[in-house]
């Protein structure tokens, strides 16, 4: 089973693409800040991770550096509210996967997750 995480400090944000993840039947794990993301990462080893970058404490970039680290494969798609090239530029330097602005289309998200994870069962449900 494929592992997604969601790190957003916005509840809402996680819970709705918990559910939506959750029922095309990958393993999800959220949390709310970069710190906890950092904890959680090593143990449940996700193959994506969807993060935002505002966020209080440690934001994601800074996350994404710490995690690069060591783990120069894990694939990452960046969300931001902000379309500060500056972010953009940061995030792909470190080799994100994707980024995109909230708010963001759901089918839309749906189909990059599915493509970064090639996932073919995913894509046939949706």
């Amino acid at each position: 089973m494929l592992k997604i995480m969601i790190v957003d400090d916005q509840k809402g944000i996680r819970r709705l693409l918990t559910e939506v993840f959750l029922e095309y039947g990958y393993e999800i794990e959220s949390c709310s800040s970069g710190n906890k993301a950092l904890e959680i990462i090593p143990e449940f080893n996700p193959d994506l991770i969807i993060m935002d970058v505002k966020m209080p404490g440690m934001n994601g970039i800074d996350v994404l550096k710490k995690l690069r680290e060591t783990d120069r494969e894990r694939k990452v798609i960046m969300m931001t509210a902000y379309g500060d090239q500056h972010y953009v530029n940061q995030a792909e330097a470190l080799g994100v996967a994707r980024f995109i602005i909230k708010p963001f289309d759901l089918n839309d998200l749906k189909t990059q997750v599915s493509e970064i994870l090639k996932d073919e069962d995913f894509r046939a449900g949706s």
